[in-house]
This record gives structure tokens, C-alpha cells and sequence, in this order.
């Protein structure tokens, strides 16, 4: 399949898979935005579409709930010169990682983006949740354990419909306290569930009395960073979204040294929640316009 060139695009499908990981293997990028996974599950949601421009992949955004936006050119050919045919295209380039705007973006307006900052943390801190700064967390894992019978297993086609009755539950009670934020995911879920082989994802599931209650799904994002998608836990157990978070690094990415658990969107609760595992640094992405 040829690849569209500037100014035609493409809707990315999941046809386009293999040219998109070519590009993403070739040119990795710290930012979670930036892998196989990610671009597929929201592609539907963002309305994602792709061009060349200069040799370089460029993906263009349309999401719903904010304004279109181009993602990292993915290439190392005329850079500045793609950027500048982006933002004649589209009001910005988002999700921008710190270091292609330190090489890239001297000549545009940057921006810092805090919402989109990613939390990476040591692989090791949280399967052995080690010292006093996460007393809580296991003990509320001792707690859990004490009280449920529980199996860890590899996410597998046979989970799925039990994956997706859970995850219904989980947006039932999400819904009421959260507002309109869950439902967002609706179609994320159900894309990496339909299509977890075909895309690659690695996932996880935790079963108590022949019931999925609890589910994850992640990928490889660079050489020593694996990126955590999605965790949908069932809100009527307590200490069980520290278990799940706990197995599933420990079962499926102990060989990686970092996990990016990706961004807080801006979310109270959620950015308490990635604080409190102490992350051991955060991957800061930019805003990019044209010149100030």
C-alpha cells in the first residue's frame, strides 16, 4: 500500500499497521502518544488520519474535545521545514516530548503542557513497593489478599468477554462520579479488546471465583520503558487496583527498567493517584504554534 504524500491523507486503519511501526521502531519517542498501541485504540476517537510530508510520518488529530493538532513527526529529514508545513495545516503541534523541542522547536512558539506530562517510574519500586512511602499500598494488598482468592493470568481471547462485562461495570460507577470522562473510553476499550493479537498489546487479568476483576494492557514504548494503556479495575474491591498494578508489572515488564503510566489529563484525583507511586520522573510534552 502506498503511503499518502502531502497534502493528501489517509484515515489510519488498522492496515496501515506496519507502516506505522516501521516509523516508531525507526524512530522511537519517550512520549506515550508515540507507539503502535496508542495511535490504534484512540484512532477512532481522534479521528487520526496520516500524510508524508518530507519523507517524515505525520499524524494528524481531530478529537472531539479540543482543537486538531499534529503529533511528533516521526523522521529525521527538514524537520523545521515539516514542522512549518504542519502549522500552515493545523493551529498546533500537542503532545510534543522535551527533547524534540529542545533540537527542533527553537524557531516556534512552545508552550509546556502539564496536563500531558507523562509519569514514568522504576519498574523495580512498583513490584516491590519497598520503605515507608508505600506502607499504605501494600498494606492494603495484605489486606486484600487476606480476604479474596485470587489468580493472575496473562491476558488471553478467552478474557475478552469477561474483560468487557467488567469494564461496563466499571463505567456504570465511573459515569456517576466522574461526569462524562469515562465514557471517553468506551471505544478505546473496546478496540484494544477486539483487536488485542492483531495490534500487539500485552495484557494482563486478575480472576476471583471464575470472574475477570481486573484488567491491563500495555506495549514496549523505547528500548527500557514499557507504557501501561489501560487498567480497568472493579471499584468494589478495595486494595485490589494496588494488586493489579503490582502483578502486572512484575508478570509482564520486570525486564524493563521504566513504566510510563502515562498522563493525568488534568484530573485531580487521577494526578493524586500517579503521585502517590512516586514516580521517578516525568516526561514534560509541549504545545507547539508558529513563531512568537
Amino acid at each position: 500500500m502506498t503511503s499518502p504524500r502531502f497534502p493528501e491523507f489517509k484515515m489510519i486503519g488498522l492496515e496501515d499497521k506496519d507502516c506505522l511501526a516501521a516509523f516508531i521502531a525507526r524512530y522511537p519517542s519517550e512520549a506515550c502518544e508515540i507507539n503502535l498501541g496508542n495511535i490504534l485504540i484512540w484512532r477512532q476517537f481522534d479521528h487520526s488520519k496520516f500524510t508524508i510530508v518530507n519523507g517524515n510520518l505525520c499524524i494528524l488529530c481531530e478529537p472531539p474535545s479540543e482543537p486538531a493538532y499534529f503529533l511528533q513527526p516521526l523522521g529525521e529529514n527538514k524537520i523545521p521545514e515539516t514542522i512549518a508545513v504542519c502549522l500552515n495545516f493545523a493551529p498546533r503541534l500537542s503532545r510534543i516530548p522535551e527533547s524534540f523541542a529542545a533540537r527542533y522547536c527553537s524557531e516556534f512558539k512552545c508552550e509546556p503542557d502539564p496536563n500531558n506530562f507523562d509519569y514514568v517510574y522504576l519498574a523495580e519500586d512498583l513490584i516491590h513497593l519497598r520503605g515507608k512511602r508505600y506502607d499504605g499500598k501494600r498494606n492494603r494488598i495484605r489486606k486484600f489478599e487476606r480476604s479474596q482468592s485470587l489468580r493472575y493470568m496473562k491476558l488471553a481471547e478467552d478474557h475478552v468477554d469477561g474483560c468487557r462485562c467488567l469494564f461496563e461495570k466499571w463505567l456504570e460507577k465511573k459515569a456517576s462520579s466522574d461526569g462524562a470522562f469515562p465514557s471517553v473510553w468506551r471505544h478505546v476499550i473496546e478496540e484494544a479488546l477486539a483487536h488485542l493479537i492483531e495490534i500487539g498489546l500485552r495484557g494482563g487479568v486478575i480472576e476471583i471465583e471464575g470472574r475477570i476483576a481486573a484488567f491491563s494492557m500495555g506495549e514496549k514504548l523505547t528500548g527500557d520503558t514499557a507504557v501501561i494503556h489501560i487498567e480497568i479495575v472493579d471499584p468494589d474491591y478495595e486494595g485490589l487496583p494496588q494488586l493489579m498494578n503490582r502483578e502486572f508489572i512484575k508478570n509482564e515488564w520486570a525486564e524493563y527498567q521504566f513504566i510510563n503510566r502515562e498522563q493525568d489529563l488534568g484530573n485531580p484525583g487521577l494526578r493524586r493517584a500517579k503521585m502517590s507511586y512516586h514516580p521517578h520522573h516525568l516526561v514534560k510534552k509541549y504545545n507547539l504554534w508558529g513563531s512568537s
